[in-house]
């Protein structure tokens, strides 16, 4: 199974109903495929200026440490160096905290990985799980 443009669309959607359902400051999301390819990409009105690459950078984060970004803040409190390292070689594309959800097929194979940003981190990765979920993916935040 790979990551299909509908299952991308279907993630975004998702994930702003739910912004919208808990009344969220607006949110950027960004659905990357396994490869580390953007497939679907949507900001709510009013977002900020950053909240894009905040979003991807959540994503990026998770699929090049092949952790959820919560996995990654906790490292960079404990690992500080290792953290900014990485993210050095990622060229400071990594934002290390929570809003960045590996997803995973029935199976288990990695299809790409979603980034939120907007609103507090826990929110932002609240709406993640729930676009994942949405189109019957399994969330992996560790």
């Amino acid at each position: 199974m790979s990551l299909t443009l509908d299952m991308a669309r279907g993630i975004a959607d998702a994930v702003l109903a739910k912004s919208k359902e808990l009344q969220l400051k607006p949110i950027a999301v960004a659905v990357f495929d396994e490869r580390g390819c953007l497939r679907a990409f949507a900001a709510q009105d009013g977002t900020s200026l950053l909240r894009a690459e905040i979003a991807q950078g959540k994503a990026y984060g998770a699929l090049a440490l092949g952790m959820g970004s919560r996995a990654i803040f906790k490292r960079a409190q404990e690992q500080a160096f290792f953290i900014d390292a990485v993210n050095t070689l990622a060229q400071g594309k990594i934002i290390p905290v929570p809003g960045g959800v590996l997803m995973r097929d029935g199976a288990g194979t990695l299809l790409g990985a979603v980034g939120v940003s907007g609103d507090t981190s826990d929110n932002d990765e609240t709406c993640v799980l729930a676009g994942i979920a949405a189109v019957g993916l399994v969330a992996d935040a560790g």
